[in-house]
């Protein structure tokens, strides 16, 4: 009942995608999103070429079936890491914050497939005129970095329309099968979610972190355009409110440069990439609390979609897949 073309397209049994949130998306989640049925995305934005062939090794370690490779186009590192993917032969590259048009004819060449998640209609519409193989429509109500100012409701029906026969994904706000059975009435073919899988057990997260979401509501979350932007200014996100936030918020929201604490280290952060191993990090800074950071959570950035709400048990990923799957087929059997 759940397969629509873009799994065909693709060679997936459900419609149901891993966000590749960073580092926090590691081999093990995502081989475990595809071995139960969903296209599990690995995080690659910032590795350097060794690293993603380690990592996509790993994923092919753990599973056969069809996964992706995150990238952030706006990474320093964006056309070595992209490379690297398409050197080892990644079968789906799934794109962000930038324009796919450079990297499609030469993806489509070497046999890998290509997503762009969106914000708006119009690079929507212009990723669809690059060749793209489909488009992730991203809502306002999503968590870590936020390209869209529209609800879900609104931009995936305006985008499916717009793009039409490219297949469409919804992202932002989804934490369960009704969700996905809500996305498919949209005219979406599928949906990435994000928070849902920070709360699975192979998620490489730091353990508060997972906590923090079980406990958490939609409205504990905060959109900002400016609060966590050390080492990636300009990209608004949401997060889960913490001490970082009410302080900001208590001195007014002043903007960058006239924080609380600004300037300030929070604690380390292990991370194969630096010639020590590990990394101070500054007050604000846009970092994935992984399990290697040591120091006060309070100020580090939560990443949280409005889906929060719905999130509340640490589960295997095979696990969320099923009850994403049995959820949404019950819901549309309701309609």
């Amino acid at each position: 009942m759940l397969k629509t073309p873009l799994c065909d397209l693709l060679g997936i049994d459900y419609p149901i995608f891993s966000v590749g949130f960073g580092r926090g998306a590691g081999p093990d989640l995502a081989a475990a999103v595809s071995n139960a049925g969903g296209c599990g995305v690995i995080g690659m934005s910032g590795q350097p070429a060794a690293n993603v062939r380690g990592r996509i090794a790993r994923v092919r370690a753990l599973t056969e079936k069809p996964f992706g490779a995150n990238v952030i186009l706006a990474s320093e590192t964006r056309e070595e890491t992209i490379g690297a993917c398409l050197d080892v032969g990644v079968p789906l590259l799934v794109l962000f914050w930038g324009d796919p048009a450079p990297y499609v004819a030469t993806a489509h060449r070497r046999g890998t497939k290509v997503l762009i998640q969106v914000g708006s209609v119009e690079e929507a519409a212009a990723a669809a005129r690059a060749g793209v193989d489909g488009i992730i429509a991203q809502g306002l109500e999503a968590g870590g970095h936020v390209k869209s100012t529209t609800p879900l409701s609104v931009i995936v029906p305006a985008v499916v329309e717009a793009v039409r026969p490219t297949p469409v994904l919804a992202s932002g706000g989804i934490g369960d099968g009704r969700g996905l059975a809500a996305a498919l009435q949209w005219g979406a073919q599928g949906v990435s979610m994000g928070t849902r899988f920070v709360a699975s057990e192979e998620a490489f997260v730091h353990p508060e972190y997972k906590a923090r979401l079980l406990t958490a509501r939609a409205e504990d979350t905060i959109y900002s355009e400016s609060l966590f932007d050390v080492w990636w200014p300009g990209a608004p996100h949401r997060v889960l409110s913490n001490k970082a936030v009410r302080e900001w918020e208590a001195a007014g929201r002043p903007p960058s440069g006239e924080r609380p604490g600004e300037g300030s280290v929070i604690g380390t952060l292990k991370d194969e990439r630096y010639e020590t191993g590990e990394v101070e990090i500054p007050r604000y800074a846009a970092i994935m609390l992984t399990p290697g950071f040591t120091g006060d959570v309070e100020y580090a950035p939560l990443w949280a979609g409005e889906s929060v709400g719905v999130v509340n048990e640490i589960k295997p990923a095979g696990q969320i897949v099923a009850d994403i799957v049995a959820e949404a087929e019950a819901a549309l059997r309701d309609l």
